[in-house]
C-alpha cells in the first residue's frame, strides 16, 4: 500500500507538471480572472501577485461543512464575506460537504459559475506544495478551458511569510493543528518575531512555517489590496490538545 501511494503521488506530480506550463496564463497579457479565496495569507498574497498583472473579476470560495476537508480552508471562512467587502471585490461563495473528491466537483460548479457570472478567463490558486489541491484545481480549470495561474507553486514558506509581511499585510492566526504551537498562538497576529520563531521550529523539526502541512490557518484583515480594514471586534478561543481556532466577530470599517 505504501508503494502505491507514492505511485500516485508521482503520478499526480507528472500530471500537475504537465497541466502547469500548459496552462499557466503569460504575465504580460491582462486577463480576467477569479481568486480561490480562503481569507488566508495564501490566497491574499497570490491575489496580490496576480493583480500586477491581471484584472482581479471575483472571489471564488468554498464553504465546507466538513473541518477536516482535503481541499479548502474551514476556520473563520464564514468571514471572508467581510473580506469581500473591504477589498471591494465581489464574490462567489458555494456550500460544500467537503466531502474527498465530491468537493473537487463543487470546486468545479463554483468556477463555472464565476465564468457565468464575472466572465473570468483564468483562476488564481494560493496553493504552494500541495500536489494533492493543486492537481485538482489544475483539472478542473482544464475542464473548464480556463488558464490557472499558481504565483506561490514551489516558494520557499519563509519567503512567503516575509513577503506578506513586507507587502503590508496583516493576518490573525485563526486555527492550530498541532505541537508545539499552543493556545497563545491563536488571535495572534503575525509579525517579524512570529516569523523567526515558525522557521526556528522548520530548523528544528521540519515545522511547515507558512502551514502548508496544516499546521495553520490565518486571516488576513487589511493590507494594500484591501480598499478599508476589517475590524475584528472580539475574539474567542477554543483549544485542547494542540489543536484550536478562534470564533470572532467581524465588521468592515464604514
Amino acid at each position: 500500500m505504501p508503494i502505491q501511494s507514492d505511485i500516485i503521488r508521482v503520478c499526480e506530480k507528472i500530471i500537475f507538471i504537465r497541466f502547469f506550463y500548459i496552462l499557466a496564463p503569460p504575465t504580460t497579457t491582462l486577463m480576467r480572472v477569479g481568486v480561490l479565496f480562503s481569507g488566508g495569507k495564501d490566497s491574499v498574497l497570490a491575489m496580490h501577485r496576480a493583480a500586477a498583472f491581471h484584472e482581479i473579476a471575483c472571489l471564488i470560495t468554498l464553504i465546507s461543512s466538513n473541518p477536516h476537508s482535503y481541499m479548502f480552508h474551514t476556520p473563520a471562512i464564514e468571514h471572508t464575506r467581510h473580506q469581500s467587502q473591504a477589498l471591494g471585490i465581489p464574490q462567489v461563495a458555494v456550500q460544500t460537504t467537503g466531502r474527498k473528491e465530491r468537493e473537487v466537483r463543487d470546486l468545479q460548479h463554483a468556477i463555472q459559475k464565476a465564468t457565468e457570472e464575472y466572465n473570468i478567463e483564468g483562476v488564481v490558486s494560493g496553493a504552494i506544495d500541495s500536489i494533492y489541491q493543486a492537481t485538482r484545481i489544475q483539472r478542473v480549470c482544464y475542464n473548464l478551458n480556463l488558464w490557472c495561474y499558481n504565483p506561490l507553486w514551489q516558494e520557499d514558506q519563509g519567503t512567503v511569510l516575509r513577503e506578506m509581511l513586507s507587502k503590508g499585510y496583516k493576518a490573525m492566526i485563526v486555527g492550530v493543528f498541532g505541537y508545539p504551537l499552543g493556545e497563545e498562538y491563536l488571535g495572534r497576529v503575525i509579525d517579524d518575531e512570529v516569523v523567526r520563531h515558525l522557521l526556528k521550529l522548520r530548523e528544528e523539526m521540519g515545522f511547515n512555517p507558512a502551514g502548508e502541512g496544516g499546521e495553520i490557518e490565518t486571516f488576513v484583515f487589511d493590507g494594500p489590496l484591501f480598499k478599508r480594514p476589517v475590524i475584528i471586534k472580539s475574539v474567542k478561543r477554543h483549544f485542547s490538545n494542540y489543536t484550536g481556532t478562534v470564533e470572532m466577530e467581524t465588521e468592515v470599517e464604514v
